[in-house]
């Protein structure tokens, strides 16, 4: 073989080569999800469009241990997302409510929440979630609906109530205040409880927790439904009021786990 014939070969045989190569690269690149943004610093967030997760550590003083929580896809206005923990201390004190918020949390985050609402108004609310739970330990899963006398609530605003929805629990987890009745609503039974919220210097807020009383891991709901209970068959809360919030999230007591939101979506319509 002549000298230019083997360094003709050679440069042939390379560039084949450089080409595979490159080739390979893109789709071994086009093939690997894209990396899920995380955080595992208390108050820590990720945005999700009109949503945004917070790694909600409130209640750690009453033990020890971490969580993390991160986004895992988004379709519009459809998201997934999970959070883990290891928690320790106090059995019967929350550590943690990392969840995904749409509207006020002490504050405002994202645009498009198309909150607040008045309750008169009777705005549907349609939502779906579905999700795992894997751990052991004393946990929820639950909505949490914030109310305000104001429209335009900020980060120094102490709500006037609470509303909680709990579609999960384990290990013994119960909430706050006492039992007061059984409602169906969403085609479920739920134990209703009603209690307040001290957070010192005269300052609190009522809460009403919806407990269903058989677990579930997939929910279809209207959150209109149970507040209008509240307002419309209880008469325990003034239609004049704003739902400013609406979080769906898990409360760890004790315990290590994890909760992966396969899929979850809220509307204000």
């Amino acid at each position: 073989m002549s000298s230019r014939m083997s360094v003709s070969l050679t440069r042939l045989l390379t560039g084949a080569v450089a080409a595979f190569c490159i080739a390979l690269a893109s789709t071994l690149v086009a093939a690997s999800p894209a990396q899920a943004a995380s955080t595992c610093a208390s108050g820590g967030t990720v945005a999700m469009g009109k949503y945004y997760v917070t790694n909600n550590l409130w209640g750690a003083g009453s033990g020890s241990g971490w969580q993390c929580s991160w986004d895992s896809w988004q379709s519009g206005d459809t998201i997934g997302w999970g959070t883990n923990w290891n928690w320790s201390g106090q059995s019967n004190a929350v550590k943690s409510y990392s969840s995904v918020v749409l509207g006020w949390h002490w504050g405002w985050q994202r645009p498009g929440t198309e909150l607040p609402v008045r309750i008169w108004d009777n705005r549907s609310i349609p939502t779906t979630w579905n999700y795992s739970v894997s751990g052991s330990g004393t946990m929820n899963v639950a909505y949490d609906l914030w109310l305000h006398t104001q429209s335009n609530p900020d980060s120094s605003s102490t709500p006037t109530d609470e509303i909680m929805i709990w579609p999960y629990r384990s290990g013994g987890a119960g909430p706050a205040g006492t039992y007061q009745t059984t409602v169906n609503i969403g085609g479920a039974n739920w134990d209703l409880y009603r209690g307040w919220i001290n957070a010192g210097n005269g300052n609190g807020w009522n809460v009403y927790s919806f407990v269903r009383t058989s677990n579930t891991t997939s929910v279809s709901l209207n959150l209109r439904d149970f507040v209008n209970d509240l307002v419309y068959n209880r008469q325990w809360l003034s239609n004049s009021k704003y739902l400013t919030s609406i979080q769906a999230g898990t409360e760890v007591f004790v315990g290590s786990g994890q909760l992966d939101t396969n899929s979850y979506w809220v509307d204000v319509q």
